[in-house]
Order: C-alpha cells, then structure tokens, then sequence
C-alpha cells in the first residue's frame, strides 16, 4: 500500500480544527485555504496556500506551479534561483564545480547556517539535494521533500512504505538523491524501482520495477536524466545481485535499455569468470553516472564481482567489473570500457565519480575523465577512446601493486599469506577513495578528494549464496596497532603529484564526507571529525569551520536563491544550508 502525503500548510492546520467540531470535516478533508495577493511587481496571483509564515507565503495557482513569495510591504515579492543545483554533481559531467563567486575567500569567515531541515525519522541522510526554480528536493528511503531553497520551509512530502525484509543499504535507509527534468522528479525506491513524481505536488506519475528485491536487489542511487531518458543503475552488489544500468522513458517510464555489466556464460566476456562466479557474480552500478552531451556518451562506474573477498570460484579478469563502461546514450551500446582493478578481491569497486572535464592535456585540448580509485591509484583517461594517459599511486600506503602498465593493468606484488590465511593489505575495503563527490577546479588545474590511509587484514573463506544475505567472502578487519588518516588532497592532473595534503583529525569513525570547489578559490568539505570547512584551493589552507558534530555521509552542493549565495549539505538528519549574513 502506498501512502502519499502532503504539506497544505494552513489548509490542513484548518482541517485540524474542523475536526475538533462535532459534525464537521466528515468525509474528504476541507481544501487548503485560497486566496488572491497583489505582487510588487503589479500582477496579482491567486491560488491555494500551501504553506505560510510571518515573512513568507507559498501559493499553487490554478495551473498547478507552486509560487514562493516573500512580504514587501503591504504586497508579496516572488521569488526564485538565479543558479540552480538540477542535478546530483550539479551538472552531467560530474564535476562539483561552481562558477559562483558570491562566497570567496575574503568573507568565508563570516558564513553561517541561514535554515535547518531536520528529515523526520530518518537515521542517517546521505542524500545530495537539487534546486530547481527556486525549489529544493530531498530524499531518503522511499522519501521526497519539496522545500522553499530560500528558507527550508516545506512545499509537500511524499511518503511510501518501506520494504520488509529488503537487503543492502537500502535496508538502513539509504537513498543518495533524485533526478529532475521538465515538470518530473525521479527516484528510486528501496525495493529497486525506478518512479517519476509531479515536481509542483508530488503526485505519483509511474512506478517501474527494475528488478527483483528477493534476489538482493536494492535502490540508493541517484539516477540520471539525458534528453528523454532517465537512467540508473542498480544496488545489491554485496549480496551477489548481477548488476545493470537501465534507461527509462521519462513519460511512460517504459524500459528502453538495459546493459548488463557482467555477461551470461557463453557470451563475450564470460571467459574471464573461470568457475562458477558467474552464478552470482555482483558488479552492481549504485553510483550515479556522468554524461557528454557532445558525444553522446553515458560513462557508468561498475562495482566489485562477488563474493568480495573471495576470488577462487572466479579466477580471471572478471569482466566487466571494477570498470568504467562508456555507453551510447540513445541506445545503451559499449563504447569501451576501461577496467580498473582486474580479479578484485578487496571490494575496490570502480563507484567513484568518474568526472568529465575539457581541458588541456599536453598542451593540446582534450576531452579528459578523471577519477581517484578506490585502489589507490589516480587515473587520467581520454573519454573519447578510453585510452589511459596516466595512472599514478595518490596513497603513502599502498602495498598491492607497484605501478600501472601502460595497457591499464595493475603490476602485482606478492603479498604474503599468513598461517590463517590472512592478507595485509593497503588501501584496506575502504579503499583510497570511495563515492563521495569530487572535484577539479580549471583555474587552479587541480583534482580535489578525500583520501584514506588505512590499511586491513582480509581473510577469505567460501560463502553460500542465499537471498536476503550478504555475499561477502571474508573479513576485512583493523590491522592491528595501525590509525587511519583522512585528509583532503589536491593532485596536478597532468602529472599525479600532490599538490596539497590537508590531514584530518583522528576519530573512531571514517568519515564519508564529499566535497565542491569553487571559482572564487574554495574547497568545501566535510570534516572527519564533523565539521564543515573551507579551504583556499590553491594552499589547501583551512579558512573556515562549523562544528556540526555528526558523522558525515554526504557531499556540499550550492545554489544562488534570491540572489543570495548559499552552500548546503546533509549533515546527520537535517540539510543545512549556509549562507552569509545579511
């Protein structure tokens, strides 16, 4: 059964009332209030009151669009953004990089939280929020707000019921974002489906199952939208679900295509899974893609083959996991594909952000992907072949490999296996690098991440497959006596060299906290420790914090609202959003 809520603001506070009166309210509950206001700017509106304070009013008019006004004297001044956020990094190349220049170095100091909006029982948000004409969306587990971008203030709040017994990180509630295009919202739902909501009142437009939720499926991801399409990719990798990365039609939300990551045995790429891997064999797609308009390619980080640790059953490459798959957009057809970390047995997925810039290379322009793996290796690739221009080492420990050759494959170390058949091992599962966001900002030249030093002991043993179980293979534990370090590193993309290292504080916990640069010379970032900064972008020197004392699962974005600069981020339950003072 599924549930749909909204928030009518005064009309359903007036329903309260009502019902407190013998006889009345009975049957439908009584439409919002409606009333008709004089604008600054001449024209009067009239429309139901969605929501509305001592300085602010929301109105849906007659054709359905939601208005956000604020109190300029007697009359009401709309309101919207002059820079949006319509997508998970912003914009399709998955770059967060902000051409804004409004917050700068100069005043960073000074900026503080301008609203809160605490996310009713939800335990941890890793969500990126959108703004799209002056309107916020937010989501959690089969959850989407709709907020005032300019106050935090609700506008609706759809709501479905969670799935029972649905395995992965949808079952703690974990939803990374939504799509936007035209008049739609979409999303993903715990129990794997793909569904389009009414962008102005959050009405349920089409629900499509992408696959099986009893077969260890499960949806985080924030999906993609590209010209008539919104494609996604799928969750369940650590419970052996094969993975894919689908496209809907955004009006029907009929299937157009489907790319399997990982092939069946007896076609191409199936002689690289020697044994019986290929039962279950993970390669999941729980990250968001990125998207070349010019070229009309979708690249789709893969994930990891299972089980994770545990390799004998799978001997060989293992296509098409730990890749990067370069697919046609309109069709969903292989480009190429650049694998990253052939037979993993370390849960070194390839879901970090592969971010797309034009720039020069070698002097030339070139049209570059960049990504910092989770193995511990920064990669250059040219996005338009796939052919590797770099692969450099961005961690002080890494044991595993010695160097990348220049067809891409790793050149392995011996690493010697104890009595209990254990493995030390760096980067550890964590990896180098994970999902959070990254950046590279053209003025300074420079790629921005989150960088782990943190090394495991893995131990492997042979797992049974079962439905609603976890499919890892193993253990990967502390290696004993050793701390991690967290830090934010900025890399010369033409040469790998650290630039910067900004180390942070030592905690219990890792951190997984994204991060957006600026054109105004500013990187922000979430903490390990849990507070939110600022650094120059070309010193890596600390310019600003604000202690919001929780531990980070998520990644900033900013917008211009009512010409007015602000930066948010999810921190804990609630999205903040910060801003500088009037």
């Amino acid at each position: 059964m599924q549930t749909l809520r909204f928030s009518l603001g005064y009309g359903l506070m007036l329903g309260a009332a009502l019902a407190q009166i013998p006889g009345a309210g009975r049957g439908a509950p009584p439409a919002p209030a409606r009333i008709t206001v004089q604008t600054a700017e001449g024209p009067t509106l009239a429309g139901q009151v969605l929501n509305q304070g001592m300085s602010d009013l929301q109105l849906r008019t007659d054709d359905k669009k939601v208005h956000l006004l604020r109190k300029a004297g007697n009359r009401y001044r709309e309101v919207t953004s002059q820079t949006d956020w319509p997508s998970y990094d912003g914009d399709a190349s998955g770059n967060r990089f902000t051409k804004l220049t409004q917050i700068d170095k100069n005043n960073v100091g000074r900026l503080a939280p301008r609203w809160i909006f605490p996310l009713p029982n939800v335990t941890m948000v890793e969500n990126t929020p959108l703004v799209v004409d002056g309107i916020m969306y937010v989501s959690s587990a089969n959850e989407c707000w709709a907020l005032d971008a300019g106050t935090g203030r609700l506008i609706w709040h759809y709501q479905r019921a969670r799935t029972k017994g649905v395995a992965g990180n949808a079952a703690l509630g974990f939803n990374r974002g939504v799509a936007w295009a035209g008049d739609r919202i979409f999303m993903l739902t715990d129990h794997a489906h793909v569904m389009a909501l009414n962008r102005f009142n959050g009405e349920m437009l089409w629900d499509t199952e992408m696959a099986d939720w009893h077969l260890n499926y499960n949806g985080t991801a924030a999906p993609l939208t590209v010209g008539n399409l919104v494609i996604s990719g799928i969750a369940g990798g650590d419970g052996g679900a094969r993975g894919f990365v689908a496209a809907y039609d955004q009006t029907s939300g009929k299937e157009v295509w489907r790319v399997w990551t990982v092939p069946k045995p007896g076609e191409p790429g199936s002689e690289t899974w020697k044994g019986t891997g290929l039962e279950h064999p993970s390669g999941d797609t729980w990250m968001t893609g990125t998207y070349d308009p010019q070229l009309d390619t979708v690249y789709w980080p893969v994930g990891n083959p299972g089980d994770d640790y545990y390799g004998d059953q799978r001997e060989g490459d293992n296509l098409y996991t730990n890749s990067i798959l370069a697919l046609e957009a309109k069709t969903g057809k292989l480009k190429w594909y650049f694998q990253l970390t052939p037979h993993d047995v370390h849960d070194w997925d390839a879901q970090e952000p592969p971010v797309l810039v034009d720039t020069a290379w070698q002097g030339q322009p070139r049209k570059l992907l960049l990504q910092a793996n989770r193995n511990g290796f920064f990669y250059v690739l040219d996005r338009v072949t796939g052919k590797l221009l770099l692969a450099k080492p961005f961690l002080k420990k890494l044991n595993w490999a010695s160097g990348i050759d220049k067809e891409g494959r790793p050149i392995l170390n011996p690493l010697p296996e104890q009595p209990d058949g254990s493995t030390y091992v760096c980067p550890g599962f964590q990896g180098g690098a994970n999902w959070y966001s990254t950046s590279f900002n053209p003025a300074t030249g420079l790629f921005y991440f989150q960088a782990l030093e943190r090394c495991n002991i893995f131990t492997k043993r042979h797992t049974d497959w079962e439905p609603g179980r976890g499919y890892m293979g193993g253990t990967a534990r502390p290696a004993p006596g050793e701390t991690f370090v967290k830090s934010v590193r900025a890399l010369n993309i033409q040469t790998g060299a650290i630039a910067w290292d900004l180390p942070q504080g030592i905690t219990a916990a890792t951190a997984s906290a994204g991060l957006l640069s600026t054109a105004s010379g500013l990187v922000f970032f979430g903490e390990n420790s849990g507070a939110f900064m600022a650094a120059d972008a070309a010193t890596g020197q600390p310019l600003w914090e604000f202690p919001t004392n929780q531990v980070w699962k998520a990644s900033p974005m900013t917008y211009e609202f009512d010409h007015k600069q602000y930066v948010a981020i999810a921190a804990g339950q609630s999205i903040v959003a910060f801003g500088l003072p009037e």
